[in-house]
């Protein structure tokens, strides 16, 4: 259909089409697509101190690819991300199932309780786990008073360990609403019908509640999985040198190192990482999608 060829009842719907969508376009292409252009831009460039480099060279990604440091806190980074991702998806479950199934009129309340979190910063929370495992925190003042230890450790706070339950904690409700969204949808006629063919309950979970529950729990581990891989303040605030992770080293070169290059190699290895992970769990989905 050309120009000449559309009437005016035609031509006000696109303008207004056009009208609606031009914000996000733009948006789009200047916070996400043009940022990513620029950072493997600057991965091809020659640090001599100035902002976008002299020249071009692949020696950046040579670094990256050959230095065994990259590699182990890469793998680590993966790792924890892994775990946080497994522990949060874990423990959403259970809450999202309630919600579906059993919350009845509790559900708004439930629902404003999962997302309360996010009425508070980042940071904030963050902070909150730190007085909680730290050496005089409330974990340790617990365990001396029940008598289960007899002084302070310093096992709880600056490990891994912190880390993972940290941002297990940051990242519940990101899990907990798609997992929501997914059992919500599930339709009811297909549990009453597994039960009116003698399925058990554990059965009718298994075969009926979980392949359809699939699409949700992809969705909340990505959520989750994707931003936690890139994580450098948590990591600072309760891990110690045990818990350095991608995004620290990538901190650090755009910071006190002025590397802006090599930060911007480091960048888009992971964002090939990550990649990697999505297309992964894309065929997943696709093989465990909805049967409903």
């Amino acid at each position: 259909m050309t120009e000449a060829s559309l009437t005016p009842s035609t031509r006000a719907p696109l303008a207004f089409r056009t009208g609606m969508m031009a914000p996000g376009t733009a948006i789009t292409f200047l916070l996400i697509l043009f940022s990513l252009a620029l950072v493997v831009f600057l991965a091809f460039r020659v640090n001599d101190g100035s902002l976008l480099g002299a020249g071009f060279t692949l020696g950046n990604f040579s670094n990256v690819i050959f230095d065994p440091l990259n590699w182990s806190v890469m793998l680590r980074s993966l790792a924890i991300a892994g775990c946080v991702t497994a522990a949060t998806v874990i423990t959403a479950f259970p809450v999202a199932y309630f919600l579906a199934f059993h919350a009845g009129r509790r559900r708004g309340l439930i629902l404003f309780l999962v997302t309360l979190p996010f009425w508070t910063s980042y940071l904030l929370r963050v902070f909150a786990w730190k007085i909680v495992l730290a050496y005089n925190g409330v974990l340790n003042s617990a365990l001396v008073g029940s008598g289960l230890l007899s002084e302070p450790t310093l096992a709880f706070l600056n490990t891994p360990t912190a880390v993972v339950v940290t941002l297990a904690h940051a990242y519940a409700p990101f899990a907990i609403l798609p997992i929501y969204v997914a059992l919500d949808t599930i339709p009811r006629s297909l549990i009453e019908a597994a039960a009116d063919l003698g399925a058990r309950p554990w059965t009718t979970f298994r075969r009926v509640i979980l392949p359809n529950a699939m699409p949700g729990v992809m969705a909340a581990a990505l959520v989750v999985f994707v931003p936690t891989v890139g994580d450098y303040v948590t990591p600072a605030l309760v891990g110690g040198p045990s818990s350095t992770m991608i995004g620290s080293m990538i901190q650090a070169q755009f910071g006190k190192a002025n590397d802006w290059p090599f930060g911007a190699a480091l960048s888009a290895a992971v964002m090939l990482v990550i990649l990697t992970v999505v297309l992964i769990v894309r065929t997943t989905d696709a093989r465990f999608g909805s049967r409903a």
